[in-house]
């Protein structure tokens, strides 16, 4: 254990995600039954950063479980380009550690005045967000002081579950909520997947992943850059087949997130193909196998919060104050 804040804030997650699903509850179902009245025509995701990541996972999810279009917005439109956009019938997640910065506000207001139906996944229930939106749904993931985001990532990505669950009446979704932290317990327990030894030397990978799988990659990928310095760029595993392999013939580092769910025997071809092609592949995969598909990503990404820490400090970098990075970061 590193003693690190970022360690011990990832290792806080089971315990603030049981509490936040206990403390959500009525307001989730509540919201699954506005959304099941509204019937939204498409679903618009609003975030930054790791924000933005917990977005691609919201995508793969709400269009794998409620069968509704989903896509990313780019905030500028709103913010430097002063456009608004046709939103009728459209829901609009907006997600935010702080509910502060200018470009993530005026985005939900210009959804706001179009038409949409707003939520708002935060973590500080105070911020101006909440004057915005129709429903706060709140992290609470309590303080996070760590400049990388961990535990009010996995909160994120939990409350998305918790949600879609509640508005699809989905009896499989609701034992992944149910699951949830005892899954992320046993990674926190679990031994360490990714060492300090296996990225010595090594300045620049690639993060593969397929699915929900290919959505935490993006966020395994941010925090190599944030906490390790280390070049890491992320793919899903298919689109990587498509011109980027050509990269492994330089014998490249690969991270191989492998998430047991409909995707893995696809994946699983692709990793075959990159090792077959001289990669050098380093493996991550959810550490208990009866685990419910949609709740392996994040547990594998528990295990990987812990693991990265050591791996910073191994490359004398201080995972709690990554250089030129602050905490809260506004962008217009």
């Amino acid at each position: 254990m590193t003693n690190t804040l970022m360690e011990l804030e990832a290792r806080q997650a089971p315990a603030k995600i049981s509490a936040q699903l206990a403390a959500n509850a009525q307001l989730a179902d509540d919201l699954g039954q506005k959304l099941r009245e509204f019937k939204p025509r498409f679903v618009m995701i609003v975030g930054r950063g790791s924000s933005d990541h917990a977005g691609v996972f919201a995508k793969y999810l709400i269009e794998i479980e409620a069968g509704i279009p989903t896509f990313a917005a780019a905030p500028s439109v709103a913010s430097v380009y002063g456009k608004s956009l046709q939103l009728e019938g459209a829901l609009v997640i907006v997600i935010s550690q702080s509910g502060r910065s200018p470009d993530i506000l005026a985005q939900a207001r210009m959804a706001k005045n179009a038409g949409a139906f707003c939520v708002a996944l935060v973590n500080d229930e105070t911020a101006p967000i909440k004057d915005i939106v129709d429903v706060l749904l709140p992290l609470r993931a309590g303080e996070e002081k760590a400049v990388a985001a961990t535990k009010s990532y996995l909160c994120t990505l939990s409350a998305l579950i918790q949600l879609v669950a509640a508005w699809t009446q989905s009896p499989s979704l609701q034992q992944a909520v149910a699951s949830l932290p005892k899954a992320l317990e046993t990674a926190v327990a679990a031994a360490p997947q990714l060492t300090p030894e296996e990225l010595a030397g090594v300045n620049n990978l690639v993060v593969l992943g397929r699915g929900l799988g290919y959505a935490v990659s993006r966020e395994i990928a941010l925090k190599l850059k944030e906490v390790c310095s280390i070049h890491a760029e992320a793919f899903s595993s298919a689109e990587f087949l498509h011109g980027p392999v050509t990269l492994v013939e330089k014998k490249l580092n690969i991270v191989d997130v492998c998430v047991a769910d409909e995707s893995h025997a696809s994946h699983l071809e692709q990793i075959e193909n990159v090792s077959q092609r001289g990669a050098r592949l380093l493996h991550l995969n959810q550490t208990d196998i009866g685990i419910h598909p949609r709740v392996a990503p994040l547990a594998l990404l528990q295990r990987f919060y812990i693991d990265v820490a050591s791996v910073a400090l191994a490359r004398g970098i201080d995972p709690d104050a990554p250089a030129g990075l602050k905490k809260v970061t506004q962008t217009l």
